[in-house]
């Protein structure tokens, strides 16, 4: 039986790394196709040699070369796309703005018995680390209250910084959104009734960057860029959920 042996270590290793997140209570879209392409690849690599019996068996018949040309299509359309999409994602990861006439827009995250979570926290760090070198700079923060959460997104935000010693009077709430356009557009609102610099910066993780912008865009705000840390074995999960996220977007507006 012919094994091929490095791409095979390679697949269950990615298989692993999808898989990371799951205990922590993360399944989604990203590593759920994330796990089921490592998986099929390593049951391919670890039986090559019945695969290629197979596909030259199929490559026979003229109905198998045209599924087979097909598939190959299919699979070339889908690695350029996720390749320029990545490049795309990479280049909107950090555009801080130029100067402090700007408003900071701190996308909402989970919130865990009060708390942040660790993404929203490290979301909160960007924003707090850019707020104490900008003193005049103020925040919107925005995010409504789940149905799981014991406050909303935006007071848990407001009070993460102010603890942190912001001052409560740079920190606007939008605590009735539940999406990211919703987000924007109701922060935006916030920022015309209180007469803020209408340059907004959005802070978020650095893999939501591209899509955020590109709703915010459509919204008629061309935003600048501030990421938040995020932990690197969570990093593929929610990079291909976004593949999938901004291909909605493009398909369905």
């Amino acid at each position: 039986m012919e094994i091929k042996l490095v791409p095979l270590v390679l697949s269950l290793f990615l298989f692993l790394l999808f898989f990371s997140p799951v205990p922590m209570g993360i399944l989604n879209i990203g590593n759920g196709f994330g796990m089921a392409v490592s998986a099929i690849s390593s049951l391919i690599f670890l039986f090559y040699g019945r695969f290629s019996l197979l596909i030259s068996r199929i490559s026979q018949k003229t109905a198998g070369k045209v599924f087979l040309s097909a598939v190959g299509v299919i699979l070339c359309v889908c690695t350029v796309l996720a390749v320029v999409m990545s490049v795309l994602m990479v280049k909107a990861m950090n555009d801080p703005p130029p100067n402090e006439n700007t408003t900071l827009v701190v996308l909402g995250c989970k919130v865990k018995d009060g708390r942040p979570s660790l993404m929203l926290k490290r979301r909160l760090d960007a924003s707090y680390e850019y707020l104490s070198e900008h003193e005049s700079v103020k925040a919107v923060v925005s995010g409504g209250q789940g149905s799981d959460e014991i406050i909303s997104e935006a007071q848990c935000m407001r009070d993460y910084l102010v603890s942190r010693g912001i001052s409560p009077e740079r920190i606007f709430m939008e605590d009735k959104s539940v999406n990211t356009a919703e987000n924007l557009g109701f922060s935006q609102s916030i920022i015309l009734k209180y007469s803020l610099p209408q340059k907004v910066t959005l802070v978020t993780d650095g893999f939501h960057q591209m899509r955020a912008e590109m709703l915010a865009k459509k919204q008629g705000i061309d935003p600048y860029n501030i990421s938040g840390y995020t932990s690197w074995y969570i990093v593929p999960t929610y990079w291909v959920r976004e593949w999938f996220g901004i291909v909605f977007y493009f398909c369905f507006g």
